[in-house]
């Protein structure tokens, strides 16, 4: 019944396989009780060839024998299925279990019936989702070459586009898998991984970048030169190393010519995608397969090179955000966030009763920054990270923790003060020569801190905080008591705070001679605190402690308007005396300075020139034109200048003849040793004899026996204070004391 109407079908070209590879087919199953009937129909579509392809025949004679058989072969492209076998509507209960039990979506299924009458109705064949339904005598040769080609044909649409879905699918589930987070080896390994999954391959595959910068873990290749970054299967070993250095040279070609050429490169073996990075980067993806990779449609290619690439910029600006985050961008070191992971990383590998943590810390760099400039100060930065980077081993763990600081961390035959400072003895080159730095040093031990970090380093500042309360160039260990001792410090700033704040702290005030007269000319502010327990906390505990917190500055602003407005009044009760504020250097420094001397002078209404404002000699090494400037800003004011402390510091008789200072004071200490002929009495006489020269007053402080006042007075010494004269005294106090004295 098949001779009549021969259709030529005129389709595509058969695509050529592998030599000796058996040819694709389509699979096309024929169920029908009648043995003739698949005879027939096998001898008339034998010749077809849809796509390229020849028919693959499957037979079964019942419905339940073409449901065993759908269920054990998936790729079934058309059922011939008969209406009528073993039962009249056994053809549509075998159509419900395809559709519905086998879940056969992309299967064609065309019904065929040598019994009209058995006909299915039309809201049947909708229903079991029949693709065509025919009669045994309407479907002549020809008409089922057309029938069986046009059902592959939707046959094949509908299995790309489940295939592309499925695909779409695949890279939307991998892209949710690529974890920024950990970095740009792992995502190149997962990237690799899911191209081969899509591929439906093995992971035999390379992950090439070419930057113009050099890529941490890139195998330290040339900058611009490929390196393979992730690799995967049997180039496994090939990671971290130049792409040169693959054994195999048409690998090698292949990848090159993707990254020269910018597009991808494809073979019936081996696929590579090109990426093009935003950030100065591209990279090449290669997966290869023993056996011919399947096709795969273009648009998936081009979904799934789209994620990669935004993905890759995700990836890309973490490890820029991780870098700035762990890496100091000055000295291209490890930060102190990084050193504190590190430390604890290792904690947990094993614990090393062996290991020290040092933080070295540049001396006076503050200063040296006010005098010379940051550029100067960035360029001693960058050549100490340098040198401690050359000289040290692998092992040891080099971070900059601080401004000036750096911590080493590593074992105890490294990390010790004979070590690190035999790297830092030589001076170091700079565009005015040879300069030579001090450091100082605070060193802990890692079991002290049961190798945690960030309690690690907490100790290790203690220390370097320690060794500088010493001067410049000392070192210092922690220990328990050191511990102690600071936190003893903290509870006092916390506690000298509140004291500012709920006013526990008052100012007494001590006058001052003129020694040839006997008459006051002056007075002295000074800070006392009384505890909420009444005990007096002395002035050399609490005064160090402001100064290294910064609470200076808000203390002595406070001391200098309450001294004003104590002037103010004794000025309204007929004494208008020269008010003594001290200054420290911190609070001399402070951007807000200027300005808040002149508010305090404002708000007392007092006249500017019964001021004196008491600085130490260290404020010269704020910078001296910044120094001289602002002590300029304070004369033009009206106020006078005296320096504390002179001769116990960094002395300089240069300093001292060009400030333009008014007044010189003599340490306590110098005045205690009046009659020691090697220490004391040569020291005042040479500070006394100083001032006259260059025209200042000179004024000795802790004057305490008639003997140290007559020294003085034979010295030549201007002025001078102390419980020889009157001891300290609240406001109050002094007012009697001053209204006792008038005649």
């Amino acid at each position: 019944m098949y001779s009549q109407d021969f259709l030529a079908v005129v389709d595509d070209p058969p695509v050529a396989g592998a030599a000796g590879a058996p040819e694709a087919c389509w699979t096309l199953l024929i169920v029908d009780d009648d043995e003739d009937v698949h005879h027939a129909t096998e001898f008339a579509l034998a010749d077809l060839r849809v796509i390229g392809r020849p028919l693959e025949f499957l037979h079964a004679f019942t419905a339940d024998e073409a449901i065993r058989i759908l269920e054990g072969r998936r790729d079934v492209a058309v059922v011939l299925l008969d209406v009528v076998m073993e039962g009249e509507d056994a053809g549509l209960k075998a159509v419900e279990c395809i559709r519905n039990e086998l879940r056969l979506s992309a299967l064609r299924i065309i019904l065929r019936t040598g019994q009209p009458g058995y006909a299915p109705e039309l809201e049947a064949i909708a229903n079991f989702d029949i693709n065509d339904y025919k009669t045994k005598t309407e479907l002549t040769r020809g008409k089922l070459f057309t029938t069986v080609t046009a059902a592959i044909r939707s046959y094949e649409q509908i299995r790309r586009l489940e295939a592309s879905r499925s695909g779409l699918e695949l890279i939307i589930a991998g892209v949710s898998g690529f974890n920024a987070e950990q970095g740009l080896e792992v995502f190149a390994s997962a990237v690799i991984a899911q191209l081969a999954t899509l591929l439906g391959v093995p992971a035999d595959g390379i992950f090439c970048l070419r930057s113009e910068r050099d890529q941490a873990g890139a195998g330290g290749g040339t900058v611009g030169q490929p390196a393979v970054l992730a690799a995967a299967g049997r180039f496994l070993l090939t990671a971290n190393k130049p792409l040169t250095a693959l054994p195999d040279p048409k690998v090698v070609e292949v990848i090159e010519s993707c990254l020269r050429e910018g597009r991808s490169q494809h073979n019936g073996h081996s696929l590579a995608l090109y990426f093009s990075g935003r950030q100065g980067g591209d990279f090449a993806v290669y997966v290869e397969s023993t056996a011919a990779l399947p096709d795969i449609e273009n648009h998936l290619l081009d979904v799934f090179c789209s994620n990669v690439a935004i993905c890759s910029e995700n990836v890309a600006l973490v490890e820029r955000l991780r870098t700035a985050a762990y890496v100091d961008d000055l000295t291209r070191l490890p930060n102190r966030v990084a050193q504190i992971e590190e430390i604890d990383r290792l904690g947990k590998v094993s614990r090393s009763p062996d290991r020290v943590l040092g933080l070295i810390d540049i001396d006076e760099f503050s200063e040296t920054i006010d005098a010379f400039g940051y550029l100067f100060g960035d360029r001693q930065l960058q050549a100490v990270a340098a040198r401690l980077r050359a000289a040290l081993p692998a092992d040891v763990h080099l971070a900059r923790v601080g401004g000036d600081i750096f911590g080493v961390y590593g074992s105890r035959d490294v990390v010790n003060p004979a070590s690190l400072r035999s790297i830092l003895v030589e001076p170091f080159e700079n565009e005015a020569g040879p300069h030579t730095i001090s450091f100082s040093i605070g060193f802990a031990s890692g079991a002290e801190a049961d190798d945690r970090g960030a309690e690690l380093q907490r100790n290790a500042a203690i220390a370097l905080k320690r060794a500088k309360l010493s001067g410049p160039g000392n070192d210092a260990y922690y220990t328990a008591e050191v511990g102690m001792l600071t936190r003893q410090r903290v509870h006092l700033l916390h506690d000298l705070r509140a004291a500012l704040d709920n006013d526990q702290l008052f100012v007494v005030y001590q006058p001052q001679f003129d020694l040839a007269s006997g008459t006051i000319c002056g007075i002295e502010a000074l800070v006392r605190w009384r505890s909420g327990t009444g005990e007096a906390v002395p002035l050399d505990q609490f005064i160090p402690v402001a100064e290294q917190s910064g609470l200076i500055v808000d203390l002595g602003a406070w001391v200098l308007r309450v001294a004003l407005a104590a002037q103010r009044e004794l000025a309204d009760h007929g004494h208008p005396l020269r008010m003594a504020v001290n200054v420290s250097p911190i609070q001399f420094r402070h951007h807000e300075f200027l300005r808040m001397v002149r508010a305090a002078v404002a708000d007392a209404a007092i006249d500017a020139r019964l001021l004196e404002l008491e600085i130490t000699e260290s404020v010269a090494l704020f910078g001296w034109a910044q120094t001289v400037e602002r002590m300029r800003a304070i004369k033009a004011l009206g106020a006078s200048i005296a320096i504390d402390d002179f001769g116990t510091g960094f002395s300089s008789l240069s300093y001292l003849a060009r400030l333009p200072t008014d007044c010189v004071k003599i340490d306590r200490s110098f005045v205690a040793a009046l009659g020691n002929l090697h220490s004391g009495t040569p020291i005042a006489e040479l500070v006394i004899q100083l001032g006259r020269q260059l025209g200042m007053r000179v004024l000795a402080e802790g004057v305490e026996n008639p003997l140290q006042l007559q020294t003085l007075r034979s010295l030549g010494c201007h002025e001078g204070q102390g419980m020889v004269f009157a001891p300290p005294m609240a406001q109050d106090e002094l007012l009697r004391w001053l209204r006792g004295r008038e005649p």
